[in-house]
């Protein structure tokens, strides 16, 4: 399969398991930082379609794969997009900083829960773990 089919492929792999860990938190801990994931409420353009949830599911989906073909075509040049740690360390970077865009909207969770902050990131870091294992076996 072609290269840029497989990194489809993987973001949208890796995009589920990113939610069913997220809402396996929600469901273990009360934690509402899954909300994030689907939330579009404070972008400019996509705000009237905040309300519906297919609009969330898409924006979801398409954030894990335009993320994981991005990564993959800039790790290129440093020799990089096979080896897992990259993926793990920006997304779980980008993750943590990007969590603070709920400040923005009054939904939750809180931009000052550090709890959620941390399953948050501990997603993204999944998310990652998740990109550059299937990364690995299959490019």
């Amino acid at each position: 399969m072609d290269t840029f089919l497989m990194l489809i492929l993987i973001g949208t792999i890796s995009g589920v398991i990113l939610a069913a860990v997220m809402k396996l938190v929600r469901i273990v801990t009360g934690n509402k930082a899954d909300i994030l994931l689907y939330n579009m409420d404070y972008i400019p353009g996509l705000k009237q379609w905040a309300d519906k949830k297919i609009t969330g599911l898409i924006f979801h989906y398409v954030t894990c794969i335009s993320s994981a073909v991005i990564l993959f075509y800039l790790l290129i040049p440093f020799d990089l997009e096979h080896a897992i740690w990259p993926y793990i360390f920006v997304f779980s970077l980008g993750g943590g900083i990007l969590y603070f865009l709920s400040a923005l909207t009054p939904a939750p969770p809180d931009h000052e829960d550090w709890i959620s902050w941390f399953n948050w990131t501990a997603g993204h870091s999944i998310f990652g773990f998740s990109v550059g294992v299937l990364i690995s076996w299959l490019i």
